[in-house]
Parts: C-alpha cells; structure tokens; sequence
C-alpha cells in the first residue's frame, strides 16, 4: 500500500492517464469520420472509389501503429517542418491524433461495413424505388441501420484505440506508458506497484467500454 501512495505523491498519474483519455477521445472522432468516409467508398457503385477504400484499408492495416507514429514525427515535423503550433506538447499531441485517427480509420471502416452488410438487400432497393440516388439513400437508409448493426466492432475498435493510445509515446506525448517507462527507471524497487498501478487504470478505462458496448448492441439491436 505505501508503494502505491508513494508513486501517487510523487507522479502525476491521474494526469497521464486524462492524456491517453483524451487521445481517445479525439482519435474517436476522427478515425469515426474519415471511417465513415472509406466505408462509403467500400460500398459505393463507383469502381475508383472502392479501389481507393480497399487499398486504404489494407495497407494501413497491415502497417504497424507505431511506424505511423513515428513517420509522422520524423517526415512530417522533422523533414516537412510541418507544424501545428508552436507550443511544442500540443504540437506532438496533434501528431499522435492524427496518427491515431489514421490508423484505426481503417477498422472503423470495415465495422461500418460488416454492419452495411446486416441491412437487407431490399431496404436500398426500397430507396432506389423511391427515387434516392446512391449518398442519399446511404445516408438516410443504409448507414442508421449498419450503425446500430455495428456497434460491437466498433466497440471492439474504440477498446483498441484506448490501449493503442500507449504507442503515442512514440511521439513524445507524456501518456501513462511514459510515465510507467520514468517510474520503473526511477524506483525499480517498486515494481509491481508500478505495473499494477498502470494495468489497473486501463481496466478502469476499458471495462466500463465493454460494458456500455454490450448494453447499447441489445438496446439498439435491428430486430429481424
């Protein structure tokens, strides 16, 4: 007990830890819109447009989260000069958003989409009988239902992105994984105080994630 109240006292642990809160946050919202965006260009009647969210999808994917992080920081700040701020924390905080939002981008997108697939066939047709063309009937008919369809995965995807929020480090954003990395160098003898510290923080982040996932998929499942 005293090994966890002397960390507490000496680092600011709460404060890492709203760090990697609001990275999810903001990495939520952007990877949810431009998520959105691909998983149009997924399902869309125009073959350039499928060609571009298929490639999208499969080479971010299959890059790792950290090169993205750090590409972002050595090309695009180290060799580009290109900035955000001149306040050198939120500059590198703008960084590992966008990096994040790229990243996971792709998986909201293939959420979307395995929820595009749980509308049947005859509610588009039903829009095109009525005269919608493909983005009005997407948008008024077909995403509000893949949406409610989708909510595990993306759920799934947002309990990724909190932990994945752990690679920002990379960027040189002071998150919980930092502060884990500082304190371990630090005090060693405090160990398993350290590690218990950091692992229950993400549970106390993540566990009510799933739990919320789970109630909004059986309150808002499309009944069939």
């Amino acid at each position: 007990m005293n090994g966890f109240l002397e960390l507490f006292a000496e680092y600011d642990i709460i404060g890492a830890f709203w760090m990697n809160i609001r990275l999810t946050i903001l990495a939520a919202i952007g990877s949810f819109a431009l998520g959105t965006v691909l998983a149009v260009f997924r399902i869309s009647p125009v073959g350039s447009l499928r060609a571009i969210g298929t490639s999208y999808v499969n080479v971010v994917r299959n890059t790792p989260l950290t090169i993205i992080m750090v590409l972002g920081v050595l090309a695009v700040w180290g060799q580009l000069k290109i900035t955000f701020s001149s306040d050198f924390e939120l500059n590198f905080f703008v960084y590992a958003v966008i990096a994040l939002s790229i990243y996971h981008a792709a998986f909201v997108c293939e959420a979307i989409r395995s929820g595009v697939n749980t509308v049947p066939q005859g509610q588009a047709e039903a829009a095109r009988a009525i005269g919608l063309s493909f983005l009005p009937a997407a948008r008024v008919v077909v995403l509000p239902q893949a949406l409610r369809g989708a909510i595990t995965p993306l759920g799934n995807t947002l309990i990724a992105l909190t932990k994945n929020t752990t690679v920002a480090a990379a960027a040189s954003v002071a998150e919980a994984s930092g502060l884990m990395k500082t304190m371990i160098e630090f005090n060693p003898n405090l160990m398993v105080s350290i590690f218990l510290t950091i692992a229950i923080g993400f549970c106390i982040i993540v566990i009510p994630m799933g739990l919320l996932t789970t109630w909004l998929s059986d309150k808002l499942a499309v009944a069939r």
